[in-house]
């Protein structure tokens, strides 16, 4: 693999139905096999509203309203011999949901609505911990 040439700005949506969080189980790498906020990479002339809308309906299958963002993190991950693998800047929007039942496809292996128990007990990514410990009051 390649060193990225530059960081990719990708979003994320935290959208949440009856007191539960939507998340995805990631097909691919980075954070593989682990549970997280779903979105992926902002195109080339959509905002990050646009993009959040688009990822969340191609990984999930449903429909949201993205809002303001509420978290910005970087998720960096190198090999063993430290050459830079991934370099996303991430900034996570706040939606509501509109409408749709939850189909995993795309770049998610599965998808579901967790409530703060449910999270407990999923191999959920760091950062999506810590962003709903933070904001949401998740406790693990």
């Amino acid at each position: 693999m390649t060193n990225p040439v530059r960081p990719v700005v990708s979003v994320g949506a935290v959208v949440f139905k009856n007191n539960a969080v939507l998340l995805v189980k990631r097909k691919n790498p980075p954070c593989q096999d682990e549970w997280a906020i779903p979105g992926g990479k902002v195109q080339t002339g959509e905002t990050l509203q646009q993009a959040a809308e688009r990822e969340i309906l191609e990984e999930t299958g449903i429909t949201i309203l993205a809002k303001d963002s509420i978290y910005t993190f970087d998720l960096i991950e190198s090999d063993e011999n430290n050459n830079i693998l991934f370099h996303y800047v991430i900034i996570d929007l706040e939606a509501d949901y509109l409408s749709g039942n939850i189909q995993a496809s795309d770049d998610a292996l599965e998808s579901c609505w967790a409530s703060n128990d449910d999270a407990r007990n999923m191999n959920i990514n760091n950062s999506t911990r810590e962003l709903l410990k933070k904001k949401y009051n998740f406790s693990f």
